[in-house]
């Protein structure tokens, strides 16, 4: 079964979006499986982080936005803005697709962690999930 989500992201940072794909678990009634997540886009990413302390994300957001820098002189795809070309990079070095299984009708993430977007526009819009499920 593939479920589409839309998930609104703003500014750059994560979003959580363990619930919404969790609902989707629940509704297919899924107990025992894999859960496989990937993002259509090439300026957004998933990450599993902690969802427990918010300064773990911020500090992640900090140092890649130091590693990958806007307006660097050697970029030439800018027609879109000084965020575009550091946010495909900044999607390049993350994960597209994220796979967590799921186990007594529950994704199986630890007591501490999340399901995050990662957007790295500076205004990012309606982003699409697909959500697979398998036995």
């Amino acid at each position: 079964m593939i479920r589409k989500l839309t998930v609104r992201t703003g500014r750059q940072g994560l979003y959580e979006c363990t619930d919404a794909v969790q609902a989707v678990v629940r509704d297919a009634g899924l107990s025992e499986g894999l859960c496989t997540v990937f993002i259509q886009h090439t300026s957004a990413s998933l990450l599993i982080q902690e969802n427990a302390d918010p300064s773990a994300r911020r500090d992640l957001e900090r140092w890649l936005a130091r590693l990958v820098p806007e307006q660097d002189a050697l970029y030439s795809h800018v027609s879109e803005g000084p965020d575009d070309m550091p946010a495909h990079i900044k999607a390049a070095l993350t994960a597209t697709s994220i796979s967590i299984p799921v186990t007594g009708g529950r994704l199986g993430l630890g007591t501490w962690q999340g399901l995050y977007i990662w957007e790295h526009r500076h205004d990012g819009g309606a982003r699409q999930l697909l959500v697979h499920l398998g036995a």
